[in-house]
């Protein structure tokens, strides 16, 4: 009784200490994952600073994007020779006078199209009129009908009685009366005056603050990464230089497209006969840095005053085909050849920043909106703590190729992880896709079912989805089959040295070979074996694949391996190895005459080739090998299998003469 109270205590001891060692390692993972609340109370707190003094951090965004615009500018002349003052001062005066003249030009211009607008009154009223009179037959029946229907009534209605009643007197109205005063000239040049001082001023200190940050550039510089990342030096300024490149590339080509638009398009638009083509031309250039609706408007209303120009159709309908044509020349063209590398933005990103930076700032921030979220991808990319800012608004994929594909093996969508496939194979051969991409997928799934957290019942609807994705992959196999022989014999034709450009994946020819691939011990190895005999076939063999069951002691025996040249396990699971030994020698005495070896599939880690020959040693295997390449090469390769080695037992002493008693005694006892 009292070892058993004593053993419960142990017990209980031990329970806590089990307690307390989960509870620490939680808390270490509590402590290893930073709780992201400071970062999300922080981005809230910035928005609603940036919205309720928007009045001063709007110029500042201004200000500082055309800074990162002029940088290299000023860059430019320092390094030809250009004092620092006239640089700064000679581009930033070059700049707002031709934005200066820009809005000029276009005040000018649409106060002239504000005089002409009476004038297209006539033909806007005879085309509704013309729209209305060719509407469909229906309507005119109905408009008939009801004629008709009054007709009648009146034809119906009884007259009424007259009645002799003195004369209305006339009903007096009131009349109007317009009380005008005459303006002072201070009041009237105060009320012209009053509602310019706000873009003046807003003018002035952008000027200002881009004037005082380029000649401070470097000092600026300086300051930010002491205050930001005095810690990460690297990191910080990195990241500044990736800001500003991308920055400043996009303005810079944005422009550029935008004016090799505008151009064409005031030039076609005044051979077609539009009035103030140029105020179009000038405000295609300006919208187009919003992102998607800029250009909608920018046609909208030349197509509007086209409609209104004359009274036919024909100008709508050219006017119309000259923005369809330098919209598909701008986006087919003239951007694939300018950007040399895109803002790092989804599109779906440029939308909803487009709607947020218009909520928050207005017009002014609609066309700000793609520079200021660039930046914001940029902070996301190189501060971790806003590595979601990268992951919801950058383009790259947030997941590699591997974990996309055994994500829709997972979710049993095979028709989607054959698409993906298709688009990398368009880059690489379905051996390198196997081995870079597929494989890897099987090997995350193999660890998820060797930890827990994966069923049968999901790994074997990974392994049937799998199976779907290489029977989609049929027809490209067969083309690639195609290659090889075609290549084959284009490399028989040419002698060429091309010895230093040998590649992983030049496999040999199969040609005359049978392979057999037999998977582990899993559904997930019977699909590696799968995707193995689909390689060897692309390159000529006879290849067949057999699962895991034909491995059991009852039906190994029944596998037909003669004409066989070799017999390939494949492998995903380690703990396979304790009894590939046993596998491997009931094989090679069913078939002497093939090489029989194992692929133990292997992303990364794989044992050199002092531990391989020890591993194969061993297993008396005639190969071991960790990818796709070796794999073909070893199947497929002319050399001899090894004799297998029978292990003969130690005997114990004395174990003959016990023997030979037990011998005599059983047959004295027959005898008897």
């Amino acid at each position: 009784m009292l070892k058993f109270s004593r053993g419960i205590d142990q017990d209980r001891a031990a329970a806590a200490g089990g307690l307390q060692q989960v509870a620490v390692a939680r808390g270490s993972a509590a402590a290893a994952q930073p709780s992201r609340l400071p970062t999300l109370f922080a981005t809230a707190a910035t928005v609603a600073v940036l919205y309720f003094a928007r009045d001063v951090f709007l110029p500042l965004a201004i200000a500082i994007l055309l800074t990162f615009a002029l940088a290299p500018l000023v860059s430019r002349l320092r390094r030809v020779g250009c004092p620092r003052s006239v640089a700064v001062i000679g581009t930033v005066t070059t700049a707002f006078l031709f934005l200066s003249a820009f809005g000029v030009v276009i005040a000018m211009q649409v106060s002239e199209v504000a005089q002409n607008l009476p004038t297209y009154q006539y033909n806007i009223v005879e085309k509704v009129r013309t729209l209305k009179e060719t509407g469909s037959e229906s309507q005119i029946l109905e408009r008939i009908g009801r004629v008709i229907e009054r007709i009648s009534t009146e034809i119906s209605r009884p007259e009424p009685e007259v009645r002799a009643s003195p004369e209305p007197t006339p009903e007096t109205k009131p009349l109007l009366v317009e009380i005008f005063s005459p303006q002072r000239p201070v009041e009237t040049l105060k009320n012209i005056i009053n509602p310019l001082l706000g873009p003046l001023a807003t003018t002035g200190l952008v000027i200002v603050v881009v004037i005082f940050m380029l000649f401070e550039r470097e000092e600026l510089r300086d300051r930010f990464i002491r205050l930001v990342g005095y810690g990460d030096l690297h990191r910080t300024t990195e990241a500044l230089q990736d800001a500003a490149a991308r920055v400043g590339r996009y303005l810079l080509m944005q422009l550029v497209v935008n004016i090799t638009y505008g151009i064409p398009l005031a030039i076609g638009l005044s051979l077609l006969g539009i009035p103030n083509a140029v105020l179009w031309g000038m405000l295609a250039i300006v919208l187009r840095f919003v992102p998607y609706i800029g250009p909608v408007i920018a046609a909208a209303l030349p197509l509007f005053l086209a409609f209104a120009e004359a009274p036919g159709w024909s100008l709508l309908v050219w006017t119309a085909a000259l923005f369809i044509v330098l919209e598909l020349l701008s986006n087919n063209v003239v951007e694939p050849w300018l950007y040399g590398s895109r803002t790092g933005l989804s599109p779906l990103a440029i939308i909803v920043a487009a709607i947020f930076w218009a909520w928050l700032w207005g017009p002014v921030g609609l066309v700000l909106s793609t520079p200021l979220t660039v930046c914001l991808v940029v902070l996301g990319r190189h501060v971790p703590q806003f590595e979601f800012l990268e992951i919801l608004l950058g383009n790259e994929p947030v997941l590699d190729p591997k974990e996309r594909l055994y994500q829709r093996l997972l979710a049993g969508d095979p028709d989607e992880a054959t698409d993906n496939a298709e688009d990398m194979l368009q880059e690489k051969y379905l051996v390198e896709f196997y081995d870079t991409v597929a494989i890897p997928a099987l090997l995350l799934a193999e660890r998820d079912r060797a930890r827990g957290a994966l069923t049968n019942t999901q790994a074997a609807q990974i392994a049937q989805s799998a199976n779907t994705l290489i029977a989609n992959l049929e027809e490209i196999a067969g083309e690639e089959e195609g290659e090889e022989e075609t290549s084959a014999e284009a490399q028989e034709s040419d002698d060429d040295d091309d010895d230093d450009d040998a590649d992983e994946y030049d496999l040999p020819p199969g040609d005359g070979k049978s392979v057999l691939c037999v998977g582990g011990r899993s559904d997930l190895d019977d699909v590696t074996a799968s995707m193995l005999a689909q390689t060897l076939w692309i390159q000529g063999a006879d290849a067949a694949q057999a699962t895991h069951e034909v491995l059991k002691a009852g039906n190994i025996k029944a596998l037909k391996l003669k004409g066989r040249n070799a017999v390939v396990l494949s492998v995903l699971d380690q703990d396979f190895m304790r009894h590939a030994k046993f596998t491997v020698r009931r094989l090679k005495r069913i078939a002497p005459a093939a090489r029989v070896g194992i692929v133990l599939w292997k992303e990364d880690g794989r044992p050199g080739t002092t531990e391989r020959d020890q591993l194969i040693e061993s297993l008396q295997a005639d190969f071991v090998v960790f990818g796709m390449g070796d794999a073909v090469r070893e199947a497929l390769s002319d050399e001899l299998p090894r004799s297998l080695k029978l292990a003969h037992p130690k005997i114990a002493p004395g174990y003959a003469i016990r023997r030979s008693k037990r011998t005599d005694t059983e047959s004295t006892v027959k005898a008897d």
